[in-house]
């Protein structure tokens, strides 16, 4: 990911995570429920239920709290089922943009989507206009500060459980897999104690689109309201902050 600094400002982002812990729970509640429902409550026995619950770990979502919502995930009388569905569209100046969401109301979603691209000067597009500009990889993201290892040691170790890139940036090291050796990647290295600021498999795009100031104002903007929409699970982009 050279060029681009998504994790130039750890403090900043742990704060804003902070502020929005309540909201990031919610979202993350509805991937465990999605999970459990498609492969029952056992980690050991569902792949995706272990990959969110890392993920869920990641964001500091208390253990409690994930065995609670998969408790009640698995729950006879849960009749909660969303639906996975991804949006493509153009921010400020042609940023590539994907959304992805987690709904019970496709045509709520849809409008929900739709109005914030249209309030920030983008649009939004259709199925495959921008997501061959995105490859799918694992991505593991260290704090180097919290972390007890050594660069050398850490890469080393990375390398050796199956990534296939690791890169050095400021304030943090990022690990990148192939989407089928995520899992195994991050285990390996879970069980040598290396924690996460985030976790998970993402759309990584190929290249990456500057902006003026007034064009990141418009794309900061455009994040900070699929940020709030409670249906939107992730979003992706190309804008070089």
């Amino acid at each position: 990911m050279s060029g681009h600094s998504k994790w130039h400002n750890i403090a900043a982002k742990k704060g804003k995570a902070d502020a929005a812990r309540g909201k990031i729970f919610t979202k993350l509640g509805r991937e465990l429920l999605m999970a459990v429902k498609q492969g029952g409550p056992d980690p050991a026995g569902n792949s995706k239920l272990k990959d969110v619950i890392a993920k869920c770990k990641a964001a500091n979502m208390p253990n409690d709290t994930i065995n609670n919502a998969i408790k009640k995930a698995a729950g006879a009388g849960n009749t909660e089922n969303y639906e996975e569905v991804t949006y493509e569209g153009y921010g400020p100046n042609g940023v590539a943009v994907i959304v992805q969401a987690n709904t019970d109301n496709r045509n709520r979603t849809a409008a929900d989507v739709r109005h914030a691209f249209d309030r920030c000067g983008g649009n939004l597009g259709t199925t495959g206009c921008v997501s061959y500009l995105f490859s799918n990889k694992g991505v593991m993201v260290v704090d180097k500060a919290e972390c007890k290892m050594s660069e050398d040691d850490l890469m080393l170790l990375a390398v050796e459980s199956g990534a296939e890139d690791f890169q050095t940036e400021e304030e943090v090291y990022e690990i990148t897999t192939a989407p089928e050796n995520y899992s195994e990647v991050r285990e390996k290295l879970e069980a040598e104690g290396i924690e996460f600021l985030e976790a998970g498999v993402q759309m990584v795009p190929s290249t990456y689109i500057a902006l003026d100031e007034k064009g990141a104002e418009r794309m900061q903007r455009l994040l900070d309201m699929l940020d709030e929409l409670d249906d939107v699970a992730e979003v992706y982009h190309n804008w070089e902050e």
